[in-house]
């Protein structure tokens, strides 16, 4: 039977009940239930636009975007949205989704913490920074009327979040610090580490091999 939490469903499918077995493994409980609130967040804040969005891409990019911080699928090579996209992209192709669909589901979580550019693109990549966008930033919150978002707390309650979102943000990436460079990841990482130098990018331009 689908399940149903303000007004969003979660499909009752097979591809849906295995990716929710896949995070509940690698993630611990706070990580879960965030990557449930994005998925519940993301379908409200489209629904708000008035986008149509296929729930089963949008679950699954909901509920694999943070794969990247767990001990359980991160790398220490690439960004950890990167290592959340691959498995995402990976698991829609093996479960019978088309490239597109996958690719976009990539889209997705790759570019969800690159503000701006996902809203311009289709639903189901645009969904899953709107939903993040909601539940780190409090971001449009007046869009969800207050009914659905005591219903979805209800279900995926988010005790001192704020700080367990940050450690896990820190410990999914310290190993990995070059790869925070253009994104608002290494402000976490100079928060938690004092000894950390961000590369500066005007630097960058002024100090590199070209005389001009």
């Amino acid at each position: 039977m689908n399940e149903s939490i303000a007004g969003v469903t979660v499909p009752d499918t097979a591809l849906v009940r295995e990716a929710t077995a896949l995070v509940m493994d690698a993630a611990d409980e706070a990580v879960y239930h965030h990557s449930r609130r994005v998925y519940f967040w993301g379908m409200l804040q489209s629904a708000a636009r008035g986008w149509g969005v296929d729930p089963e891409l949008a679950y699954v990019g909901g509920l694999f975007h943070d794969l990247g911080l767990t001990t359980k699928y991160r790398t220490n090579d690439q960004r950890f949205e990167v290592d959340g996209a691959d498995l995402a992209h990976d698991f829609l192709r093996e479960h019978g989704r088309t490239e597109q669909e996958a690719r976009n589901v990539w889209l997705g979580i790759a570019l969800h913490t690159t503000p701006g550019i996902p809203v311009h693109l289709a639903p189901e990549v645009a969904v899953v920074t709107l939903g993040v966008e909601t539940d780190v930033l409090g971001l449009d919150l007046d869009r969800i009327d207050l009914q659905q978002r005591e219903q979805v707390l209800a279900a995926h309650p988010r005790p001192d979040f704020k700080r367990k979102i940050l450690q896990a943000f820190y410990d999914g990436m310290r190993d990995r610090p070059e790869t925070t460079f253009g994104t608002m990841n290494d402000d976490v990482l100079a928060h938690f580490d004092p000894t950390f130098t961000r590369e500066n990018f005007v630097d960058i331009i002024q100090k590199n091999d070209w005389p001009e």
